[in-house]
């Protein structure tokens, strides 16, 4: 019997029509974006709370700067490996997935070609239209078509652990940097004053940048960047402070 009288899988995951395709295009680029904003979201916010804890302990500008390159450093490589890890198991998913899809169209191409057609359809095609759009789609690229379809994966444009590690290390770093420099390059007396104002309006950046990236209200978004971070800065204040007083 002919495998194209095989019935469609409803357990495949199909990209529901209207949302933004998963990879490539602007989408794909938005959402790195808005990944790097998070990203220096979190480097602000950590070595924050960092260096104003040390900063509750002791006015010290070295052990600071100590502080706060050491928190830089391991923020931001702890980052970069994360995401490394993170991406590589996609990848890995990904390219497991394709194979799988290169069997099927190689051992039953036309059970594939009705699994296609039956997707066209779910998006709002007729029947006859969803098989013409499957046939002409197939003979042009079968693979890149079911991917696309089924997976919601570019074939072409898999993505690269190491540039998602770079890109994670450097919005880190870049977040990170701010809180440092204003910490230890003011005066004493004006130092702790400075580093907050200063991590509040990156907050109020971070949080607004990704509520516009992600489509979402900026109002909620910033409130709740704000109020985290104030809160991550006073507690470790408080801790900062508690310690330095028991210590001396």
């Amino acid at each position: 019997m002919d495998d194209s009288s095989r019935t469609y899988r409803p357990g495949r995951t199909v990209p529901e029509h209207g949302e933004p395709h998963p990879v490539g295009g602007l989408g794909s680029r938005l959402n790195w974006l808005r990944a790097a904003v998070l990203g220096a979201n979190d480097g602000v916010v950590s070595t924050a709370g960092l260096v104003v804890g040390v900063a509750g302990a002791t006015d010290s500008r070295s052990a600071l700067l100590v502080a706060g390159l050491a928190g830089l450093l391991a923020g931001s490589l702890s980052m970069a490996v994360g995401e490394y890890v993170s991406v590589s198991t996609q990848r890995d998913s990904e390219r497991a997935a394709l194979a799988t899809e290169r069997r099927e169209l190689t051992e039953t191409p036309g059970a594939e070609l009705v699994e296609l057609t039956h997707l066209y359809e779910e998006k709002g095609l007729t029947p006859a239209l969803a098989r013409q759009v499957a046939e002409e789609l197939t003979r042009h690229d079968a693979l890149a078509a079911h991917a696309e379809t089924e997976l919601g994966i570019d074939p072409e444009a898999l993505t690269n652990p190491w540039h998602a590690a770079l890109a994670s290390f450097a919005a880190f770093t870049v977040g990170a940097l701010l809180p440092l420099l204003a910490i230890v390059l003011p005066p004493p007396e004006t130092r702790l004053w400075i580093t907050v104002g200063a991590v509040l309006v990156a907050l109020v950046a971070c949080g607004w940048s990704s509520a516009v990236m992600g489509g979402a209200r900026p109002r909620p978004a910033v409130l709740r960047n704000v109020l985290g971070g104030t809160l991550a800065m006073v507690i470790t204040y408080g801790v900062g402070a508690l310690l330095g007083a028991t210590v001396a």
